[in-house]
């Protein structure tokens, strides 16, 4: 992946949020949370006002205005710069087509599920797999809820949530019917290994049973 002069990904949120036409930092947060987007970006005041310093800093975005509402602090209007909207097509061009490796932390748990045994892996297990029915649930609903409000390719990416939460409860399903029914191999040498702390002299146990 490149190297960016502004690599938060808070950045590339901003950037889309003044492609259209020029905002100040609170009415970038506000369009960024009516478009779901929080949920990719967490949008806290100080980063993103950091955020909006440094890509006005590199020349992608540039000050036209302050402007002033009742007793509120000035607030400065920003609009993108043409290096601006070159790196925001270059970030989403990357972001789109390049594989990144990006090793979850359930499959770190997964190349360790030997030390917990089967039953425990099952419970576990379980426990995820309603997590995940949970999880693809809401994602339903704020898809639901905004596609009233904007055009579906502003939500594709909550679409691609669905389906790789849903992939996910397909895999966890699958392997839960192998350790509860004992179809899977080895599933006994798994269970004498947690019992005992020994793994067996031959590791065809796990294998052929």
């Amino acid at each position: 992946m490149k190297r960016r002069k502004v690599a938060n990904m808070l950045g590339l949120a901003v950037l889309s949020a003044v492609v259209d036409r020029p905002r100040h930092p609170y009415e970038m947060a506000a369009v960024l949370k009516e478009r779901g987007k929080e949920a990719d970006v967490p949008i806290k005041w100080g980063s993103l006002y950091t955020v909006v310093a440094n890509l006005e800093k590199h020349g992608f975005l540039e000050a036209v205005e302050s402007v002033k509402d009742g007793g509120r602090p000035e607030r400065t209007v920003y609009r993108i710069t043409p290096a601006g909207r070159e790196e925001y097509e270059d970030w989403v061009r990357e972001l789109v087509g390049t594989v990144e490796p990006e090793p979850p932390r359930f499959r770190s748990g997964l190349s360790m599920i030997g030390v917990l045994g089967p039953d425990q892996a099952i419970s576990r297990l379980r426990e995820r797999l309603e997590q995940l029915g949970e999880r693809a649930a809401k994602q339903r609903a704020v898809l639901d809820q905004l596609r009233p409000l904007m055009p579906r390719m502003f939500m594709i990416e909550i679409e691609y949530d669905i389906a790789m939460t849903e992939a996910e409860a397909l895999w966890v399903r699958g392997f839960l019917d192998e350790l509860t029914s004992g179809t899977m191999p080895g599933i006994e040498a798994w269970r004498r290994w947690h019992e005992t702390g020994e793994l067996p002299d031959d590791f065809g146990e796990f294998v052929d049973e």
